[in-house]
C-alpha cells in the first residue's frame, strides 16, 4: 500500500485502538502522542491516526488546542476531504431526511452520526444554516458551502458561529452569510399543525429546534381542551403545539422577550392569537409564584436549556431539575400532565428521570409515566456515542 502523503498523529502504547476500530469518533489528547510536530499541526488539519504498531485506523481531522484532539472522518485510505466528499455525505443524509418529510424543514446534519463531525445543519426551505463547531469544518467551509448548494439546491447559507463547540475549539464567534441574502424577517415553519416563527439571524442556536418535534406531537394530543402551561417557551415551542392540538389558552414563559414576541407572531399566523398569553421573567420566580397563586394547569411543559452542559455540572443540573419538578407538580390539575425534559448530554435518562420524580414527590404528588420522548429521527443517534442521545423527553399523568 502506498505510504498517505498526510501527516500522522499515533496512539500511545497504553491506548487501546479497539473502540476506533468499532466507530467511536473521537481521539482524547491523552491517548495520542503528542510531541512537537504533533503539537505544531494547524487545528483542522487532516492527518492519518495510527495505532502504536504504526497500523492505519482511521482518517482524522487535528486540532491540538482541543481535548478532542482528533475526530474520525473516514477510513485510513481516504483522500484530503474536497467538495466531491462532502458531497456524498450531504446526500446520503438528504436521502434520510426526505422520506421522513414532505417539506424542507429538518436538521440535515447532525455531527458524527451524519459522518461530519462537529458540524450541525439546520434547513428553513431555500434556506441553510450551518454550524461548524469543529476547527476542520471552519478550514473547509468552502468546499462544504459549495457542496451544500449543489446538493439540495438551496439559494441561501448562514453561518452561525454561537454554538458552545466553538470556543471549546478556539474557534472566532463572527456569525457569516456564506451565499446568497441574509432573511430579513423571521421565517414561518410548520410542524404538527402549529407556526413557528424561526429568527435565523438573531434566534438561539440556529433559529429553531427541530429536535423537538415529535415530542410537541405527543403533547398536543394530551391538550385538547386544555389549559397550556409552557415554561422556558422559547418561541412557544410546547404552548403553539398545544393550540394547535385544541388548548383553549396556553401561557408561554421565557427570560427572552425577542423569543415570546416570536411565539405572538406564531399565535397569530395560526389564527390562535387569542388563546396565548406570555410572561418574561425568570422561570423558578414565575413558577414560584404561580404556586403561591395556587394557579392551576391541565398540562404543564418545562423544557430547560442545558442544566448540566459538562460532566463537571452534572450533580448541580440534577438538583435544577429537580427543582424544576417540584415547582411545576403542584400546578398541575388532578389528572394532568406534567413534561419535563433535558437536552444535557451529560445526564442519562436514568438519572434524569429520577431527578423528577424526586421533585414530583417533594411537591407530595404522585406519577404515572406514560411516555418517554427523544429527539427526531432527523436528528440520528450514533450508537458509539452517547452523547448524541442528548434530548430526553418525560410525560408524566399526575
Amino acid at each position: 500500500m502506498t505510504p498517505s502523503p498526510l501527516p500522522v498523529i499515533r496512539l500511545l502504547p497504553k491506548t487501546k485502538p479497539q473502540a476506533i476500530r468499532r466507530g467511536y469518533p473521537w481521539v482524547y489528547a491523552n491517548e495520542v502522542v503528542t510531541d512537537r510536530r504533533t503539537r505544531a499541526m494547524a487545528p483542522g488539519t487532516i492527518a492519518v491516526l495510527e495505532d502504536a504498531e504504526r497500523s492505519p485506523l482511521a482518517l482524522v481531522a487535528v486540532n491540538p488546542n482541543s481535548k478532542i484532539i482528533g475526530r474520525v472522518l473516514d477510513n485510513p485510505e481516504a483522500a484530503h476531504p474536497d467538495q466531491d466528499w462532502f458531497a456524498k455525505r450531504l446526500r446520503k443524509a438528504l436521502s434520510l431526511r426526505e422520506r421522513l418529510f414532505p417539506t424542507p424543514y429538518y436538521r440535515l446534519i447532525h455531527a458524527e452520526a451524519d459522518g461530519l463531525p462537529g458540524v450541525i445543519i439546520d434547513r428553513f426551505g431555500d434556506i441553510a444554516v450551518v454550524q461548524p463547531n469543529a476547527a476542520w469544518a471552519d478550514v473547509l467551509l468552502p468546499d462544504l458551502t459549495a457542496a451544500l448548494a449543489d446538493v439540495t439546491g438551496v439559494t441561501t447559507i448562514l453561518k452561525n458561529a454561537g454554538g458552545r463547540g466553538r470556543s471549546l475549539e478556539g474557534l472566532d464567534d463572527v456569525d457569516a452569510v456564506l451565499l446568497g441574502d441574509a432573511p430579513t424577517a423571521a421565517v414561518p415553519v410548520e410542524m404538527n399543525g402549529a407556526t413557528y416563527m424561526a429568527d435565523l439571524m438573531g434566534g438561539q442556536k440556529t433559529g429553531l429546534f427541530f429536535d423537538q418535534r415529535p415530542n410537541h406531537a405527543f403533547a398536543a394530543r394530551l391538550a385538547q381542551g386544555a389549559r397550556v402551561l409552557d415554561v422556558f417557551s422559547h418561541v412557544g415551542g410546547f404552548g403553539l403545539a398545544g393550540l394547535a392540538g385544541g388548548a383553549v389558552s396556553a401561557h408561554c414563559v421565557d427570560g427572552s422577550d425577542p423569543a415570546l414576541e416570536l411565539a405572538i407572531q406564531g399565535a397569530s399566523h395560526m389564527g390562535a392569537g387569542d388563546r396565548l398569553t406570555t410572561t418574561k421573567g425568570d422561570a423558578f420566580a414565575v413558577l414560584t409564584s404561580l404556586g403561591e397563586e395556587q394557579a392551576e394547569f391541565d398540562l404543564v411543559v418545562c423544557d430547560p436549556p442545558a442544566f448540566a452542559p459538562s460532566n463537571n455540572a452534572r450533580e448541580a443540573g440534577l438538583r435544577a431539575y429537580e427543582r424544576v419538578a417540584r415547582l411545576a407538580a403542584p400546578l398541575v390539575a388532578e389528572d394532568g400532565y406534567l413534561v419535563l425534559c433535558s437536552c444535557s448530554h451529560a445526564v442519562d435518562l436514568s438519572a434524569f428521570t429520577g431527578a423528577c420524580l424526586r421533585g414530583i414527590g417533594r411537591a407530595g404528588r404522585r406519577a404515572q409515566l406514560i411516555h418517554t420522548g427523544q429527539a427526531g429521527p432527523d436528528h440520528p443517534l450514533m450508537p458509539q456515542l452517547a452523547e448524541s442521545g442528548y434530548l430526553k423527553a418525560l410525560f408524566f399523568r399526575l
